[in-house]
């Protein structure tokens, strides 16, 4: 997978929140945003997933036009901010709803998926007994569990302990051994610094500086 930006803005009424943005990502690597509260990061990756369409500009996956040839990037993982699932269901059956939107996986990768993040999938607790260390492992169960080419990780390491952060990090990097894009946000820049193959720099939503390693 290639996805391009080429120019990409978004306005909001009169304000700008992106502006000129210009970049390449592939599969294989992953990207790293970085940047002080409203500085564009998150907009930035809503544009990338087709959640919303630049105002200027172009996104492009694999030659097709986000909002134009495509609606969004097929065999996509998300994580963007606080994750949302149905509060009187187990994390179980709220993967079990998800996955059946699709169909491309059965319930022993889901199950599969939920220990892989440090979740007991035979806890009958429901969502809205979860603690946020919990509900944060749950959205990234939901992300990865499709095994998708493009894996976009808006701070995946809220809420979480040291361990669990730790046991995160490390399936980020065997999603990028996979093949999978990846796009992650992080206030930890030695976090960034450890995983980004690039890291982009945002200021008053534009890139301000590029670090390629």
């Amino acid at each position: 997978m290639v996805i391009r930006l080429e120019k990409a803005g978004k306005k909001i009424r009169n304000n700008i929140i992106l502006d000129n943005i210009n970049m390449e990502l592939r599969n294989g690597r992953i990207y790293g945003f970085q940047g002080i509260n409203g500085c564009g990061k998150t907009m930035l990756m809503r544009l990338i997933s087709g959640l919303m369409k630049p105002t200027s500009g172009s996104v492009i996956v694999d030659e097709k036009i986000l909002g134009k040839d495509i609606d969004f990037p097929e065999k996509m993982g998300l994580l963007l901010e606080n994750p949302a699932f149905l509060e009187h269901y187990t994390g179980v059956q709220n993967l079990k709803l998800l996955a059946g939107l699709k169909e491309y996986i059965d319930e022993e990768q889901i199950y599969r998926t939920l220990r892989r993040v440090g979740l007991n999938p035979n806890d009958k607790r429901k969502y809205k007994k979860y603690s946020l260390g919990m509900k944060q492992k749950l959205g990234i169960a939901a992300a990865i569990m499709e095994q998708p080419e493009l894996l976009i990780l808006d701070e995946p390491t809220n809420a979480l302990d040291q361990r669990s952060i730790a046991s995160i990090l490390n399936i980020i990097m065997e999603e990028k051994k996979r093949g999978a894009l990846i796009v992650l946000a992080c206030h930890d820049g030695y976090i960034l610094e450890n995983l980004a193959d690039e890291i982009f720099t945002l200021e008053n939503g534009r890139i301000v500086n590029t670090l390629k390693r």
